[in-house]
Parts: C-alpha cells; sequence; structure tokens
C-alpha cells in the first residue's frame, strides 16, 4: 500500500501515474500541476481502491482536529482540482466518484511499482498500456495528428468532387440511365454538403484538444461510418478510366478508414471514450 513518505513508490492508473518519491503526477510521462493538499487526498484514495474513504477519515488523516478551517469547503476544492487534473467528471466518474453523506471512492485499477532513484525525475521504461483498447499507449501529438490528416483527405474529395460535378454528371449519363444519374449527382451533393462541415468540425475540435471529444466522436461514428462507407465506393466513378483492378485497391483500404479514425480517436482521448 503507497504512502506518501515511502521512497521509490509509484502508482500507476490508466494513463496516470503518481510518484510519491517527488510528490509528482505524471500523465503519459508529462507532469501534471496538482497542489499538495489535492495530491495527499489522491495518494489516500489510491492506498484503498474500490473502497469508500470517509470524509471524516480524510479529516482526521490531512486535516488533523487542531486544524482551524472550513473542512468541507476544503475537501470539495480539493476533490474538484483532483478531478480537473484526471480529466474526470462528478456526473460520470471514471476514477472519482462521490458518494453522498459517506466520502469517496476511487473506481479504477491501480498498479504499484517500485522505482530506483536514478529513474525518478526520467520517462518509466515500461511503456504505459491504454486500458480501452489493451496496447501501449503512443504519443497522443501522432494519434491527433494522423486523425487530422484523415479528415484533409476527406474533404479533398468533396471538394474535388464539387469542382467536377458536371464529369460525375457525364459519368452517370454514360452509365446510368436518367433517374439513378439523378440520384449519383444529388448523392455527390448532398453528403458533400453535410462533410465539409462535419470534417471542419472534427479539425478544430482536434486542434483545440477539446476534452471530450472522444464522447462526442462516440455519438458521431455510427452517423460517419455510413458517410465514409459511401464514400469509401468513389473510386468506381473512374472505374472506366482505371480498370478494376485498381478501383479495387483504392476502395479496399477506404472501407477500414472510419474504423482507424474511431481507433485513433479512442487512443487520443482515451479516458472519455472508454465506457
Amino acid at each position: 500500500m503507497p504512502q506518501a513518505n515511502q521512497p521509490g513508490n509509484c502508482v500507476r492508473f490508466g494513463i496516470f501515474e503518481i510518484d510519491t518519491a517527488v510528490g509528482e503526477l505524471r500523465r503519459q510521462g508529462i507532469r501534471v500541476k496538482l497542489q499538495e493538499q489535492p495530491f495527499q487526498v489522491l495518494v489516500m484514495l489510491l492506498q484503498t481502491p474500490g473502497v469508500v474513504v470517509s470524509r471524516e477519515e480524510i479529516r482526521a488523516r490531512l486535516w488533523g482536529d487542531d486544524t482551524f478551517v472550513d473542512f468541507d469547503q476544503s475537501l470539495n476544492t480539493a476533490v474538484n482540482k483532483i478531478r480537473e487534473a484526471l480529466g474526470d467528471s462528478a456526473t460520470n466518474p471514471r476514477y472519482i466518484e462521490t458518494l453522498a453523506r459517506k466520502g469517496y471512492r476511487f473506481l479504477a485499477p491501480v498498479e504499484h511499482h517500485n522505482r530506483t532513484p536514478s529513474l525518478v525525475t526520467g520517462f518509466d521504461s515500461v511503456a504505459t498500456i491504454c486500458p480501452d483498447l489493451d496496447v501501449a499507449q503512443p504519443k497522443r501529438s501522432l494519434m491527433r495528428g494522423l486523425f487530422v490528416l484523415i479528415q484533409f483527405m476527406y474533404l479533398i474529395f468533396y471538394l474535388e468532387a464539387l469542382f467536377h460535378l458536371r464529369g460525375i454528371e457525364n459519368i452517370g449519363d454514360a452509365s446510368l440511365s436518367g433517374w439513378q444519374s439523378a440520384v449519383l449527382e444529388a448523392s455527390v451533393v448532398i453528403t458533400a454538403g453535410i462533410g465539409i462541415p462535419l470534417r471542419c468540425y472534427l479539425i478544430s475540435a482536434v486542434g483545440l484538444d477539446l476534452r471530450r471529444l472522444g464522447e462526442k466522436f462516440r455519438a458521431l461514428f455510427p452517423f460517419l461510418m455510413v458517410l465514409d462507407l459511401i464514400w469509401a465506393f468513389a473510386p468506381f466513378l473512374l472505374l472506366s478510366r482505371i480498370g478494376f483492378g485498381a478501383t479495387f485497391a483504392a476502395t479496399t483500404p477506404l472501407l477500414y478508414v472510419p474504423f482507424s479514425e474511431r481507433t485513433l480517436i479512442r487512443l487520443a482521448y482515451v479516458n472519455a471514450t472508454a465506457k
């Protein structure tokens, strides 16, 4: 069980870790600012994960009977600062659950490790595991960058189709009946018209690092998947020019892209996407 004065103790949960030897909270190796009092409250909760720690226990342990402060306000402020540092929510908690008039309970699985002093200030030699996908956690900047590139790819698709709408109309007239050609052209215009603002939103959300993007993307994903799967067949518009083999080769990876988008978001916004 971790103690704040026990040197070399490292407590890992999700993408976070606490090094009690130096009094630091880190997220994927990057220090997260957390004041001393909230830090001590978090350490105390981590000592008994899954067990309710009463407010009186916290008061006796961290404040003491001879401390004259507004304890309730101080504890509420400390817990709010912890949640802010962890990106947690009181209404839908992943880490800290509040039990009215009882206390608090730490929800996530906790791992205890010992570090040698020479490793305290460096990065952990053991790869952080993404709890949502059970894989090594990659750099968020890389995952976000790849996701943005995919959005730009679709934007190019939409704009190219709209700029060459007359060519799509000619392809439809040459290979489809009148109403089918009209449906094809309308489908391109409607889906591109929906897709352009949607891609702009996703690009701006990743650029601003919207905290709840994982949750919002999960809600959008069924619709986004349908949209992406429709556009995955766009290479068939060039069938007469590039042949079936090249058309099939271009379509196959496009069918996988929406699922890769979901994976990238789950890796970059693991806290929000995990159920």
